[in-house]
């Protein structure tokens, strides 16, 4: 299998305190693979390491075969457009409409027309099953689900290779939370792209996941399939993957 990311032995210190220790892992192409762990764990720490907005302090990182930390700032822009990032807290512009937020980059770095841009913005909207009525709404009019669903849309805007998605489910009324969920695996059908999800939403993380790793205070605890993690021998990953596995058992899904 291709590996789109691959993190070797990757430490990281701020202030004199490790935020990460030694994490290690690999993410392939076309996979769903999760993050999860509790509050302070390093799981965003990870994320910025990807696209380039941190450096190791010691260990490698390895983004599309390239090595981030070793890449010009011409060449990690390059890299960073085949990336789609979704924020915890969508992050949409609130003083631009929904076209003018999907299709931001083209407006900001291309010659592409007004027209041309609205009409690529329509086209990544429909992926993510909002229509033309939406185009000329601002942010504020949206109900949560909806501007989540438009913060997707401007990342796959690019067309890019991977998906970054921290806490897409962040905030979210349990409903709304399933009809993310359901977007993420449709859109990897779709757009043939690799997604990683950072997620404190346990029923998210081993609903749509192909593969999942745990995290404590910023060492890898246990890495598997969503079985795999729920058949941990580890005490704190059976302890804190314990109340997704009895909602599990109640649906007859439990390993």
């Amino acid at each position: 299998m291709k590996e789109i990311v691959k993190v070797e032995n990757l430490w990281k210190e701020i202030e004199g305190r490790w935020i990460l220790k030694d994490v290690s892992f690999e993410v392939y192409e076309g996979e769903i693979f999760s993050i999860i762990g509790g509050s302070g764990s390093g799981k965003t720490s990870i994320t910025k390491h990807i696209v380039g907005l941190w450096k190791p302090t010691r260990g490698k990182v390895f983004v599309f075969g390239k090595d981030i930390s070793k890449l010009s700032p011409i060449e990690l822009d390059d890299l960073r457009k085949n990336i789609g990032y979704v924020f915890q807290e969508s992050a949409l512009f609130d003083s631009l409409k929904v076209w003018e937020n999907v299709g931001f980059y083209f407006l900001e770095h291309t010659k592409m027309s007004k027209e041309e841009v609205r009409r690529l913005a329509l086209d990544k909207l429909r992926l993510v099953n909002l229509e033309e009525e939406v185009l000329d709404l601002m942010p504020s009019e949206l109900s949560g689900g909806m501007r989540k669903r438009v913060s997707i849309a401007r990342a796959i805007a690019t067309d890019p290779k991977l998906i970054i998605y921290d806490e897409p489910t962040s905030g979210l009324d349990p409903i709304t939370s399933r009809v993310i969920d359901r977007l993420i695996v449709s859109l990897r059908e779709k757009t043939k792209t690799t997604a990683i999800v950072v997620t404190h939403d346990m029923m998210s993380a081993f609903s749509i996941s192909d593969r999942i790793m745990v995290l404590r205070k910023g060492e890898v605890v246990d890495m598997g399939t969503p079985e795999e993690i729920l058949r941990s021998k580890d005490p704190f990953v059976k302890e804190f993957v314990s109340e997704v596995r009895e909602l599990l058992v109640g649906q007859d899904k439990a390993p």
